[in-house]
């Protein structure tokens, strides 16, 4: 019982929460260049940078249904793309088990603009036509450009809300 006390799902929720709630207030009301930023898919892919890729594609799919619930989504769109998003930003760790800053960064980026041009594929799976458009072209750039600018940030915080302590180095004794 303790385990499910002290898991990460308990400081996923109240996290998401606020986050989603950051993204429609702030976020919604001020985009740039015509184009929405995604703060909790930055949240998730500084997750997945910090934490692995399964800890990331985790974040992903729960504050992705989060995203779904709250919106006028399909159930699942924004899960599966947010997991996607999440699990491509934590394949990091197959490089390096503690990132610096500019490699999270990177790999941020990458994860971002995995999980935005998802949401368009699965929109045409789902059955809603004229997502694919020319506009993805200026919208994943950005996106995934403020994600990057954004994971150094929110990386203490994705890492404090999927419970992974920092890797402490040591001196080897002789």
């Amino acid at each position: 019982m303790r385990t499910v006390l002290a898991g990460p799902l308990t400081r996923l929720l109240p996290v998401g929460l606020l986050a989603l709630s950051v993204q429609r207030v702030v976020f919604a009301q001020h985009p740039l260049n015509d184009v929405k930023l995604q703060f909790v898919l930055a949240l998730v892919v500084a997750a997945g940078v910090t934490c692995g890729a399964d800890r990331g594609a985790v974040a992903g799919f729960t504050l992705g249904l989060l995203y779904d619930l709250s919106g006028s989504t399909p159930l699942g769109t924004m899960a599966l793309a947010y997991g996607l998003g999440g699990m491509a930003a934590g394949y990091v760790h197959a490089f390096t088990p503690d990132p610096q800053w500019w490699l999270a960064s990177i790999f941020a980026v990458i994860g971002a603009a995995v999980g935005e041009a998802t949401i368009p594929l699965v929109g045409v799976f789902t059955g809603e036509s004229g997502w694919i458009t020319t506009d993805l072209l200026v919208i994943v750039p950005i996106v995934a450009g403020a994600a990057g600018l954004l994971c150094p940030l929110l990386m203490p915080l994705g890492r404090w809300m999927m419970g992974v302590k920092r890797k402490k180095w040591k001196a080897m004794a002789e």
